[in-house]
């Protein structure tokens, strides 16, 4: 029988992930010793990062923010009208920071309110289901009176139900610059629904197992 002799197969190029792999080069050639070591020892992951990032491609939530999977996000800076920082932090230390209101929203994965530049300007960020017009729909059909509870206190803030208010939203929204999502295909229903049959799962397998 003839011998026959295997050849290793050469992984595929792909030409858009290198020219990233070559600007990355660019920017670090007059990073600190640190940065540059670490780009040369991860570069083999940096590469299949890269390679599974182009793959996907980015998305958009719709009018605004970035979308991974079924997960977008919405990152805004606001301006905070005169005393609306006293109202604001009253507000949330009475509720303790957790707005249970949220809940009925039931496609919002996470809240955040950072106070800037001495109370004169808010971050709110949130990350949550879906598409951007479908998200602020919720928002105004089932939670409107806590909606203009909290944002009466920011700068041109037009009420909830103006025709006006997804335009003002837009205007003051940032597309976040980079985003990581743990989950991007579990919205916040199958999550709940993970964790009621959690429990039951974990005792079936421990009787099988």
């Amino acid at each position: 029988m003839q011998a026959q002799t295997q050849t290793a197969t050469e992984p595929e190029i792909n030409p858009v992930v290198e020219q990233k792999i070559q600007r990355l080069r660019e920017l670090y050639a007059d990073a600190p010793e640190v940065g540059k070591a670490a780009l040369e020892k991860g570069l083999a992951n940096i590469r299949a990062e890269l390679s599974e990032i182009t793959a996907s491609g980015k998305e958009s939530a719709g009018r605004a923010g970035a979308r991974q999977g079924k997960v977008s996000e919405l990152t805004a800076i606001l301006n905070i009208t005169k005393d609306g920082a006293k109202r604001l932090r009253g507000l949330l230390e009475l509720t303790e920071g957790n707005f249970k209101a949220a809940d009925i929203v039931g496609t919002l994965h996470d809240m955040r309110f950072v106070f800037l530049d001495n109370d004169t300007r808010l971050l709110f960020a949130t990350a949550y289901d879906g598409e951007w017009d479908a998200y602020i729909d919720d928002f105004v059909t089932k939670i409107p009176t806590s909606m203009d509870l909290f944002f009466c206190n920011l700068e041109g803030w037009p009420g909830i139900h103006a025709p006006s208010i997804k335009d003002w939203l837009v205007e003051n929204q940032i597309t976040a610059d980079a985003w990581y999502v743990a989950n991007p295909n579990l919205t916040v229903a199958e999550a709940k629904r993970l964790q009621k049959i959690a429990p039951a799962l974990e005792e079936f397998l421990d009787k099988v197992g």
